[in-house]
């Protein structure tokens, strides 16, 4: 409870970080300090401020989001599947309606994260759960919390379980990866975090370097993700927030979005 957590990222710190002054995840600058300065909280204000809104998108998928919203906003996807339930992407709160609504559809088997925006509070889940936490190790190096459930994984995919599989895409981090779930939609979903960011407008996708500060992809690095988007099925989009569901004709709008972009 009293590990403190920035307000402005959601990134959760051990005991040992308490002499941290300014959160390092935000003085990177695919992230920003508050024009108001640094400031911080714990699990139990969080607990007293917030809830947990869980809502269903699909049979085999919920979403849980923090109301009022805090820090930068991400929902948390849970998928369903019968060789074990994954969390994708991670919110700071974890309370105790939501840790019995988990273990109500079979608890967890791991939590599999798109970048480090989303680490948050991923080892008091995977304390909770007794999980597994899935990383890029691209991005081991703003892992500032090593829980004992950390698992790196490294190259271009990890296969999971029922065809599920870890896609590395790089881009708004080295290591910036998305979920592919063959069996959510006809042609399969991917679950993108802000890996890929769709625009309020929904009939556009980005992907950029910095979404705070504005900053783009090089052409070389648009390209190569778009070379690596090809050969993967799907039709369906599930972004890092309540309003980002793309469900049918996902592919074709990424790759028209992408050479728009190019």
């Amino acid at each position: 409870m009293d590990k403190k957590i920035c307000t402005a990222c959601g990134t959760q710190f051990p005991k040992e970080g308490q002499d941290i002054e300014i959160c390092p995840i935000c003085l990177d600058e695919r992230q920003a300090v508050p024009e108001t300065g640094q400031t911080w909280t714990n699990l139990q204000e969080l607990a007293e401020n917030h809830e947990i809104v869980i809502k269903k998108l699909h049979p085999q998928l919920y979403e849980l989001r923090m109301v009022p919203s805090f820090a930068i906003g991400q929902r948390a996807l849970l998928l369903i599947a019968p060789e074990g339930n994954i969390l994708w992407d991670c919110i700071p709160l974890l309370n105790e309606p939501t840790i019995e609504f988990i273990r109500s559809k079979g608890g967890l088997k791991a939590i599999a994260l798109s970048h480090p925006h989303y680490y948050t509070t991923m080892n008091e889940w995977a304390e909770t759960f007794g999980c597994a936490v899935y990383l890029h190790k691209k991005d081991r190096e703003w892992i500032f919390h090593p829980g004992k459930k950390i698992k790196l994984w490294d190259g271009e995919e990890m296969d999971l379980w029922e065809g599920i599989r870890l896609l590395c895409i790089g881009g708004h981090f080295d290591g910036a990866s998305v979920m592919h779930v063959p069996f959510l939609s006809e042609q399969g979903a991917i679950l993108c975090g802000d890996t890929f960011f769709i625009s309020p407008s929904k009939k556009h996708v980005s992907i950029m370097y910095s979404y705070p500060n504005r900053i783009p992809l090089s052409v070389a690095a648009v390209q190569s993700i778009k070379d690596r988007m090809t050969h993967i099925a799907f039709d369906t989009l599930y972004g890092f927030h309540e309003s980002q569901n793309i469900e049918g004709g996902a592919k074709t709008l990424l790759m028209k979005s992408l050479e728009r972009y190019r």
